[in-house]
């Protein structure tokens, strides 16, 4: 996988992808160095919910490719619960983490997320706290509230921001997954947890990060995969380096949904390779045995 860009998804840790993205009898501790054989960064979403330990991140940094990076999630306990506010304590533990990734140069961007309710009216919280930030980390922060999508007062100052700090503000596009009713249990979860937002194609830093939320029928994705394919070629020949996340709402489909869009891209820039092949579909299989009475 090249570094023109950088293609993943939400997770690597899914039993589901065993004889397929992974080999059939791929132990557990095997399939981070399986799926970085393939992709070259992940969304670190555990992240959110509770910080690894360091012998954890160490073990991380090893079984992954040079060109691969870890894209974490700020806690929750940062973002949800003190919103950005008296936050120190929490703050520093976790850029203890991103100081172990980027000393072994598998560091990307680190996902702000912030609440619904975290509006035009708290910009200044999101200023102060970006600006205590280490500027020798990158980041990107998600919105999820209307306000930074009005192309109003309250969008012109997120952007201005984000640009004058070099921090990337991340594309949620889920206008895939809220294409038709869900035909899926999997998918009429999602439609009922992910927001419904316009998506924004507004680039405030060097690394655009998209997130894409499609469907457990892939097919059904396509006319996304396309139009950010033309997209992301035009960034890259801009000397842009993405990221782009595939999601999908039952998770053995992601891997799927990632590659496909890498095909779409291929009919657009010659600035990427194929794909390497999925370790779980290269592997041998062993030769079916004759019946002694067929």
């Amino acid at each position: 996988m090249t570094a023109a860009y950088h293609l993943g998804c939400p997770v690597w840790a899914s039993e589901h992808w065993m004889g397929s993205l992974y080999t059939r009898h791929a132990r557990r501790d095997e399939w981070l160095r399986q799926y970085a054989s393939v992709f070259n960064c992940v969304e670190g979403n555990s992240t959110f919910y509770g910080l690894p330990a360091k012998d954890t991140v160490l073990r991380w940094a090893e079984e992954v490719t040079d060109d691969f990076r870890f894209v974490l999630k700020f806690p929750r306990t940062i973002t949800h619960e003190k919103r950005l506010l008296k936050a120190e304590v929490e703050t520093e533990r976790f850029l203890a983490v991103l100081r172990l990734l980027n000393e072994r140069h598998c560091l990307g961007p680190s996902l702000l997320q912030l609440p619904g309710g975290f509006s035009g009216y708290h910009i200044n919280d999101l200023a102060a706290y970006l600006r205590s930030l280490p500027r020798e980390f990158p980041y990107a922060v998600e919105v999820r509230n209307l306000d930074f999508f009005s192309h109003g007062t309250g969008e012109r100052e997120l952007n201005q921001l984000l640009r004058e700090l070099h921090v990337d503000r991340v594309i949620f596009d889920s206008r895939p997954l809220f294409s038709a009713p869900a035909e899926t249990k999997e998918e009429e979860i999602a439609q009922s947890r992910k927001p419904r937002l316009p998506v924004e194609f507004t680039i405030t830093a060097a690394h655009p990060i998209i997130r894409l939320i499609g469907r457990d029928d892939t097919q059904r994705v396509h006319p996304w995969l396309a139009e950010w394919g033309r997209v992301v070629s035009q960034w890259m020949l801009g000397g842009l380096r993405p990221y782009v996340f595939t999601h999908t709402p039952d998770d053995r489909f992601a891997p799927k949904l990632a590659r496909e869009f890498h095909r779409e891209l291929l009919h657009y820039t010659e600035a990427v390779p194929e794909l390497p092949p999925w370790p779980g579909e290269s592997e041998k299989k062993p030769e079916r045995q004759l019946n002694l009475f067929s």
